[in-house]
């Protein structure tokens, strides 16, 4: 019997293993997930590694980070991070000041427009979260998160 996501994308030929199977259940559902993040963002002009910058950097006020420390934290890699925090500076959204002592440190920190930002998103944001989540019960949910740390082990 096929499963779900070879009907889903209508394959009609079987995985040739269950890991081939489970990536793509993984890809698939990231998609899902990455879609509804989206359309809540978009009316904030945000892309969701900005949206994570800006959450980041909530948690490190009042002392803001380093962009290395930054890109160490990002949930999705992102290869320009420098223009990225251009981008986000030009808005308003985070300020960048360079260090006294040494001038390659540059410190960023989220910026009133940023946190009045997030602070619109929360919501929208939790409410998207209890949706795209709404058929697994707090056990499956806690199995789910397990087996998704064993995978990056």
């Amino acid at each position: 019997m096929a499963g779900k996501l070879q009907s889903e994308i209508k394959q009609t030929k079987p995985f040739p293993d269950k890991e081939s199977e489970a990536l793509l259940n993984i890809q698939r559902t990231a998609d899902f997930l990455m879609q509804g993040i989206n359309e809540v963002l978009k009316p904030a002009d945000l892309s969701p590694t900005q949206y994570n910058v800006l959450r980041i950097l909530k948690g490190a006020e009042p002392d803001g980070l380093a962009c290395r420390e930054i890109g160490e934290r990002l949930i999705t890699r992102d290869p320009d991070l420098t223009r990225l925090l251009d981008r986000m500076e030009l808005r308003g959204l985070v300020t960048r000041t360079r260090d006294a002592q040494d001038r390659r440190v540059v410190t960023v920190r989220i910026a009133s427009k940023g946190l009045k930002s997030l602070g619109r998103l929360d919501a929208p944001l939790r409410a998207l979260g209890k949706r795209q989540f709404r058929n697994l019960d707090p056990g499956r949910l806690s199995q789910l998160i397990e087996l998704l740390e064993s995978l990056r082990e």
